[in-house]
């Protein structure tokens, strides 16, 4: 089975309702490292950040704004009472106070303004890097993750990372009010302070364990939503097999097997902010009491005013509210716990690409020493193969033999671990990418339908007039302009109003690789779904139309085989031997690799109109894999 992302090696598929790994394991992937929450995590926020534009300054400002106002108002409202009390009111102290206070909720306002439109930013900055950067990894992205996790890495973990901004800067200026308390009780009478200072060592052991705790809860909370997630996108891409096995129930107790941990962690969460808050509700009484009590022996000797003692209270009231801290410490963690993720996904490398041009040439194509290892065995071992320009050459061989791992490395959706891959005399990796990919086309046996229209799936972009012709061509060669031309608006019919069989969606694809400019066509099982005389059709087409170009074929059919000029049979990592067809049709070992009892040119029964699992309007969108090639 080939889907557009050839190069996955130990990609999952689903056999029977039961995922399974091509390495025997069972179970979604999740990474094979556990998510960094460190330096590089922290400078992935601190970019997210510089992404908002101004918005993070605002909030910096506005909240700091906030926070003094916050802290000015019991020394303001203490004044006013004893300016009050002493019989000779001073309205501009009533008026500092109204003005304080209308500062408060100014910057409350623009601060909550300011954290919304910069935790939008950064989330958009985030996912937009994440998704450009998996686009650029091809199949290796869903080889190195599961789809599922992807996607919760990509909405979730982004979202959590982008209010980064808002959780460091409220999580940092939720200490200054008890700073600023330490000073004002200071500045009052000095032994309130010492007194509040007594408390300060339990508050910072609180908040210190609290911050460690959500962190491990969150970062694993965060691993287990992936888990689940990468299991019911397994299990939606074999849902015709599940049902046609019976095995719905085990595949939902598959899926939500993790549910138990996720519903512990989620406990853990309740039980460290519960812990906090009652430590908080000890604590932060017996302080107030405490500053109140020397307040009121400080009054009594006539060190400390009516209004000094007000403002004590609310100071003291201040410098313990580990609610704020304490809640702005987990969004923090959570933050951290996202960009960990995400960073995860980043520090996959990226494909490499070259800056040089290709020469005039007739598109030959050469393998030299090719290897590729999958799970340490080598599945291509030093493959040598030539395909001279203008060429049509058939791969066939036995099932994992790599046959689509060779399609896969000539066209460069994935790198060899040895060898070098050449198109008219230049290593594929020195090509920059647009001049990579505008030479060789692929077509695949389940091809992802890209595009907003039937059009647009097979130019691969918006289609121009001048562009119909040719398109109209393309289609006419993989017989599928019939099929079009009885849409109700033809080529501009919305692809998710068009159901389609898996022979027509592989016809689709068939003909968005012949409009391709490229010297090079690579078809791998491009025409499996088809019925032998389409199939017949389309070969003819290949071997007239198409004939300026080199055409690699991954053939699992005689006849395929016998209408190409040459055939490359693989076998045990190698090339076993090269030649026409008919020449190799009398080697017995050739013949087995078809059916033994199959004359040339019979084929197996058409299939022309079987939807394979998630082939349809739904499965025919867009793949990462083939987005970034």
């Amino acid at each position: 089975m080939t889907t557009d992302t050839p190069a996955a090696a130990g990609r999952t598929e689903s056999r029977n309702g039961r995922t399974e790994s091509r390495n025997g394991r069972t179970g979604p992937r999740i990474g094979r490292t556990e998510p960094a929450i460190g330096r590089d995590a922290d400078r992935l926020l601190l970019s997210a950040v510089r992404r908002s534009g101004g918005w993070a300054g605002l909030l910096v400002l506005a909240a700091l704004g906030s926070v003094l106002a916050q802290v000015l108002l019991p020394a303001v409202v203490g004044s006013a009472v004893d300016s009050a009390m002493s019989g000779r009111p001073d309205d501009g102290r009533i008026t500092t106070c109204a003005a304080v206070i209308a500062v408060f909720i100014v910057c409350e306002v623009l601060s909550d303004l300011a954290a919304g439109r910069s935790s939008a930013a950064g989330t958009a900055w985030l996912r937009r890097a994440q998704l450009a950067h998996l686009l650029t990894l091809g199949g290796r992205a869903t080889a190195r993750f599961d789809p599922g996790d992807l996607t919760a890495r990509l909405i979730g973990g982004a979202a959590d990372a982008g209010a980064a901004a808002e959780a460091a800067v409220w999580a940092a200026l939720s200490v200054l009010p008890t700073l600023t308390s330490v000073v004002a009780l200071w500045l009052i009478d000095p032994w309130l302070a010492l007194t509040f200072l007594v408390g300060m060592p339990a508050l910072v052991y609180f908040l210190r364990s609290y911050a460690q705790d959500m962190s491990a809860l969150i970062t694993r909370y965060q691993k287990v939503q992936g888990a689940i997630a990468a299991g019911f996108v397994e299990a939606l891409g074999g849902m015709r097999t599940i049902a046609a096995a019976g095995t719905t129930d085990r595949e939902a107790e598959r899926v939500l097997r993790p549910l138990p941990e996720l519903s512990g962690l989620g406990h853990g969460f309740w039980r460290a902010q519960t812990r906090v808050a009652s430590q908080s509700a000890l604590l932060a009484p017996l302080l107030d009491v405490a500053v109140l009590s020397v307040a009121g022996f400080g009054l009594a000797a006539g060190r400390v005013t009516p209004g000094e003692m007000l403002a004590a209270s609310r100071y003291a009231a201040l410098g313990t509210g580990l609610g704020m801290t304490a809640m702005f410490l987990g969004r923090l963690a959570r933050a951290r716990a996202g960009g960990g993720r995400i960073r995860e996904v980043l520090a996959e490398p990226a494909t490499a690409y070259g800056v040089r041009a290709l020469p005039s040439g007739p598109g030959r194509l050469e393998l030299r020493g090719v290897t590729v290892r999958v799970d340490g065995r080598a599945l291509l071992d030093g493959v040598d193969l030539t395909v001279p320009g203008g060429t049509s050459l058939a791969i066939v061989g036995r099932s994992g033999t790599g046959k689509s791992l060779l399609a896969a490395v000539a066209g460069r959706l994935t790198d060899p671990h040895g060898g070098t891959v050449l198109l008219d005399g230049v290593p594929l990796p020195e090509l920059s990418r647009e001049e990579l990919r505008g030479a060789i086309g692929y077509a695949f046996e389940r091809p992802a339908l890209l595009g907003r229209t039937v059009g647009e799936a097979i130019a691969l972009d918006d289609v121009a007039e001048a562009d119909r012709p040719r398109l109209s061509r393309a289609a006419a060669a993989a017989c599928i302009d019939a099929f079009v031309e009885r849409l109700p608006d033809g080529y501009r019919t919305d692809l998710r109003d068009v159901p389609m069989s898996g022979g027509e969606a592989q016809r689709i694809g068939l003909a968005r690789a012949f409009a391709h400019r490229g010297r090079a066509l690579v078809l791998d099982d491009a025409t499996s779904s088809l019925d032998t005389v389409t199939e017949f059709e389309v070969s003819t087409a290949l071997t007239t139309e198409l004939a300026g170009r080199t055409r690699l074929i991954v053939a699992h059919r005689a006849s395929t085989a016998a209408r190409c000029d040459l055939v490359a049979w693989l076998d045990g990592g190698g090339i076993r031997r090269i030649g026409p067809h008919d020449e190799l049709w009398a080697l017995p070992e050739y013949r087995a690799v078809f059916r033994p009892d199959q004359p040339v040119g019979e084929d197996r029964p058409a299939d022309e109109d079987r939807p394979a699992d998630g082939a349809g309007p739904d499965a025919a969108r867009p793949s990462p894999a083939e987005v970034g090639t």
